[in-house]
C-alpha cells in the first residue's frame, strides 16, 4: 500500500440496474461532484431498456442527462421577449399537449407493469461526489400527476453490477447482485462507497489500474406529506491510499522443497501402514 498520487483523472462508474416499478419515460441519472458540477455530459454513455411486466425487453432507448435538458428549458425562457403573449401561450399550449401525453403514456406503461434496465458507463472527475437515479427529471407538476405524490413512486431496484473500474482476478464488488424490493411505503436508499485506488501487476508486467470499494446502505423511510421525492443515492469517496496487488510465480527451489515435503509424508504413511498390516 501507497500513497496515492494520480491527479486530474476520471473516474469510470460502470451501471447495470432494473427498476422493475418504474417506467424508462420517468427515470433520468444524474452525478454531482464536490464542485458542484454535472458530469453527465457528451462523455456518458447510458442506455435505458424498456422492460415488460415479465422483464423482457420491449425497446431501448439513450438517456442524455435529463436534468440539464430539464435546465436547459428553463434557462431558454430568460432570454425571450416576455411582451410577445401570442408566442407564450402557444408555447404553454404545446407544453401542455406534451405534459399530457406524456402522462398518459407513462400511467400506461405503469397499468401494464413496464420496468426499466439502465446501464452504461458515468465519466466523472477523480473527487467526491454522487450520483443517482430518479425521477428529478420530470416537472414537478408532471411528475405530480403522474404518481399523485412522492410515497406512491416505487424504486425498487436489483443492481446487477456496479464497479468502478475494469476487473481484475479474484475481486469482489458488494453490491453486486443486490435486490431491493418495496412492498409497503416507498423511500430513498442511500449508498455510501468508500473506493480503495488499485492496481493490479500480471506477471507479464501489465498493470491494470482499477478500484475497489466497501460500501453502507442506508434507507429513509417517505411519508404522503414528505416534498423530497424517493431516489437511490450512490455517495462516494476516494481513499487516499492505493492498493497494489502483483502475481508472483514461486520458485523452483520452493517447489523441490514442497515435493520432497509431499514424498517424505508419503513414504512415512505407507510405512505405518505396511508395519500395521
Amino acid at each position: 500500500m501507497e500513497v496515492d498520487l494520480k491527479r486530474g483523472e476520471t473516474l469510470p462508474i460502470n451501471i447495470n440496474m432494473t427498476f422493475p416499478s418504474l417506467p424508462c419515460d420517468v427515470l433520468s441519472v444524474d452525478a454531482i461532484d464536490m464542485s458542484g458540477k454535472h458530469e453527465v455530459d457528451l462523455d456518458t454513455n447510458i442506455w435505458k431498456l424498456r422492460l415488460n411486466s415479465d422483464g423482457h425487453i420491449i425497446g431501448t432507448e439513450y438517456l442524455s442527462d435529463l436534468v440539464e435538458k430539464e435546465h436547459a428549458a428553463h434557462a431558454h425562457d430568460d432570454h425571450k421577449d416576455h411582451h410577445e403573449e401570442s408566442d407564450h401561450k402557444i408555447e404553454l399550449h404545446s407544453f401542455d399537449k406534451d405534459a399530457e401525453n406524456m402522462i398518459k403514456k407513462v400511467k400506461q406503461a405503469l397499468a401494464n407493469g413496464e420496468g426499466c434496465r439502465v446501464y452504461g458507463i458515468l465519466d466523472v472527475q477523480r473527487v467526491a461526489g454522487n450520483f443517482h437515479i430518479s425521477v428529478h427529471g420530470l416537472n414537478i407538476f408532471v411528475a405530480q400527476m403522474i404518481f399523485e405524490g412522492s410515497s406512491h413512486v416505487n424504486v425498487s431496484h436489483i443492481i446487477h453490477d456496479l464497479s468502478f473500474g475494469p476487473k481484475y482476478p479474484g475481486i469482489h464488488n458488494p453490491l453486486d447482485g443486490t435486490m431491493r424490493i418495496l412492498r409497503g411505503a416507498s423511500g430513498s436508499f442511500r449508498y455510501y462507497i468508500k473506493i480503495v485506488p488499485t492496481e493490479y501487476k500480471y506477471i507479464s508486467k501489465e498493470v491494470l489500474p482499477t478500484n475497489q470499494f466497501s460500501v453502507t446502505e442506508y434507507f429513509s423511510p417517505i411519508n404522503e406529506f414528505d416534498r423530497k421525492w424517493p431516489a437511490v443515492y450512490f455517495l462516494y469517496d476516494l481513499s487516499p491510499i492505493t492498493v497494489t496487488i502483483r502475481e508472483e510465480r514461486r520458485s523452483f527451489l520452493h517447489f523441490i522443497t514442497r515435493l520432497c515435503a509431499v514424498l517424505g509424508g508419503t513414504f512415512a504413511l505407507t510405512g505405518m501402514l505396511d508395519s500395521w498390516m
